[in-house]
């Protein structure tokens, strides 16, 4: 794959052979961020876990000190007196059935996070086939599926992120903009890892956190000092 000339350039900064202290590293993300918007940093997390193993599934939800730096957009699944409690939490979007169709038949997504109450999901439910491939489906560990949809926005909007295992074993997710200072992407990576660590699955045997690299949205990746970290 053919790179350009800022990324080679900032590629040269990086050392593949080291594993950083998370401050080091921090900043030499914020020094490869060289795009003209500001981009994203994120985390990748390489566990020592078998996730096809229901007992070895590392998710759950964290909220970051300082948000991701990303407006979320939250559409919430509620019936009578939580449709008020769900608008006046700042939900963007609010409804029940009536959405079904234009989910499912118009291609409606323009929603980031979507919260439901239990007697809702049903409703959701039928909409599985759709939300599921996008990451998009409600679930009780993350939170999402609540009878306190008010706490619940409000979490969301001030910077709960959700993580799960991938297919290969690796959680991927925002850990807040180029933009951000060194201390607030420091306080929300180790907010993510303590929340990560403490998640690990009684059954997971041998070194638990295998890899753990933070990226911008156009820069290479770097490697932490997991032994640090845990």
């Amino acid at each position: 794959m053919k790179r350009g000339k800022k990324y080679v350039n900032a590629a040269k900064l990086v050392d593949k052979t080291v594993q950083y202290d998370a401050a080091e590293a921090i900043s030499l993300v914020k020094q490869t961020a060289t795009a003209k918007f500001d981009e994203t940093i994120e985390a990748h997390i390489r566990l020592g876990v078998d996730g096809r193993h229901a007992e070895q599934q590392v998710r759950g939800a964290v909220v970051l000190p300082h948000g991701t730096g990303k407006a979320v957009r939250v559409l919430v699944f509620a019936k009578g007196d939580k449709v008020a409690e769900a608008e006046q939490a700042g939900a963007d979007y609010v409804g029940g059935e009536e959405l079904i169709p234009k989910i499912q038949n118009e291609g409606w997504f323009e929603f980031d996070v979507v919260v439901a109450t239990p007697d809702m999901m049903g409703v959701v439910g039928r909409l599985g086939r759709v939300l599921g491939p996008k990451g998009l489906m409600p679930n009780p560990k993350a939170g999402t599926v609540t009878m306190e949809v008010g706490k619940a926005v409000q979490d969301i909007k001030a910077g709960k992120i959700e993580y799960r295992l991938d297919k290969t074993n690796i959680i991927h997710v925002p850990l807040g903009k180029a933009s951000f200072t060194e201390e607030q992407l420091s306080d929300n990576l180790k907010t993510l890892m303590d929340a990560i660590i403490k998640a690990r699955p009684s059954s997971a045997k041998g070194q638990y956190l295998r890899s753990v690299t933070i990226a911008s949205t156009m820069g290479p990746g770097v490697k932490l000092n997991t032994a640090k970290l845990s």
